[in-house]
């Protein structure tokens, strides 16, 4: 069973796939994480990031990112065509993660752009963590050390909150730890009963 986990920025949606880590026979996959190694690794999508960003899209045969961020937060066509250059290769390492891992009670498909990059559709359930726009700003600022206004652009280029939110299975509201643990801990138990009948 495959299970979407998505989230705007700042939401803390890795800090709730790191609890869900926890949980005997449950394995991640971090869509952005294995997209930056992709992007690093995979010959195929070097070339194309050059013949699109330019030779300066990679220094030290290692990414340039904020080369690359600059130009793609600040024109929603060229994040588009990021998106289109990346994620086809993290569908395919994606679907062999998922043969490696066919016994586990549910694999967590955690992905920042899970509806925008339509992978909701691969996903038997989407969970969508929460938080209010304030606190997500100010969790980005103090984790990355942007400026506000760089931490609103990146915001503004991801999906309104409403929209994925009317589109999951489940809300995690992560405001507190204790409050957000018990969350998790009650969708776990539901999702582990859903395996056993399946």
């Amino acid at each position: 069973m495959v299970v979407g986990l998505t989230g705007g920025i700042g939401s803390g949606k890795t800090t709730v796939a790191n609890i869900f880590a926890k949980f005997d026979n449950v394995v991640i996959y971090n869509a952005d994480l294995e997209a930056k190694n992709l992007m690093n690794t995979s010959l195929k999508i070097k070339s194309k990031m050059i013949e699109e960003f330019g030779e300066d899209s990679y220094k030290n045969n290692q990414l340039n990112r904020p080369y690359i961020a600059n130009i793609v937060f600040n024109d929603k066509s060229k994040l588009e065509t990021l998106n289109s250059i990346v994620h086809p290769e993290v569908k395919m390492h994606f679907q062999q993660f998922i043969k490696m891992h066919k016994k586990s009670h549910y694999i967590i498909y955690e992905n920042a752009i899970l509806f925008e990059s339509k992978s909701n559709l691969k996903c038997d359930i989407v969970i969508s963590v929460y938080a209010p726009l304030n606190l997500r700003i100010s969790r980005t600022m103090l984790r990355d050390g942007s400026a506000k206004k760089d931490v609103e652009n990146r915001i503004n280029s991801q999906w309104k909150e409403d929209k994925k939110l009317l589109q999951s299975n489940y809300i995690i509201n992560n405001i507190t730890k204790e409050a957000t643990h018990n969350q998790i801990i009650n969708i776990h138990n539901i999702l582990t009963q859903k395996r056993h009948r399946i």
